[in-house]
């Protein structure tokens, strides 16, 4: 069955909580140096406000271990999606990732507006899916939006422990992605060769077991 999308959703007056991967590269002064992941998000974020939502984005950034580190403050984000995203009336930023501070400044959005929340890999819980910030995380929005689509695959408690307190469905991004993965699975034109990149080999084991009946190649 096909997964449920935003497009499923009459959004006028709902707060949607949407997991983005604006986990970006940074210079040395903390710069961005390629936005790309937060252009890709754009998509899901203008349907949300032209069809009347508020929106309240969580996203990790890089490795600080759970602890609160300036050098992984989502600030360089927030101005940058501001300079991306005209569209909406403001963009806002909290420090706070859960508890009353992000409720308050999450319920103080209106329509047309976004909220980004602090890093959330500085928490602790995060990386360990505890169901307790999940639960708080879904305190902050209506219904939850997957559109983190390279960092699905995590089980942490901002992609797969709030999915379990909230309506979920999914966004742009990753319906895209969804698609034409299935697509390269099911029916892919032949030959069919998968190259597979990035220093993580551990994170790749089981896509490379999945994929090796499957593929005339793998690199």
């Amino acid at each position: 069955m096909a997964k449920k999308t935003i497009r499923d959703v009459a959004w006028a007056g709902k707060r949607a909580l949407v997991r983005v991967d604006f986990n970006v590269p940074q210079d040395d002064t903390g710069a961005i140096t390629d936005d790309t992941r937060i252009r890709a998000a754009l998509p899901t974020i203008r349907y949300l406000l032209e069809d009347g939502a508020s929106v309240v984005l969580m996203s990790h950034l890089g490795r600080p271990k759970g602890k609160v580190n300036p050098k992984y403050s989502m600030r360089p984000v927030v101005e940058r999606l501001f300079e991306l995203l005209p569209e909406a009336s403001e963009v806002k930023k909290t420090e706070a990732i859960t508890g009353p501070a992000a409720e308050a400044a999450a319920a103080s959005l209106k329509p047309g507006q976004v909220l980004m929340l602090e890093n959330t890999r500085f928490d602790p819980r995060e990386e360990k899916n505890d169901p307790e910030m999940a639960a708080e995380l879904a305190k902050l929005g209506d219904i939850f939006v997957n559109d983190a689509f390279g960092a699905a695959h995590r089980a942490n408690a901002s992609t797969e422990g709030v999915a379990h307190h909230l309506e979920g469905v999914v966004g742009l991004l990753l319906e895209k992605e969804l698609a034409f993965i299935g697509g390269a699975l099911e029916d892919p034109a032949r030959p069919f060769v998968t190259i597979i990149g990035g220093a993580k080999i551990s994170d790749k084991i089981g896509v490379i077991e999945n994929l090796l009946g499957k593929v005339n190649a793998l690199l």
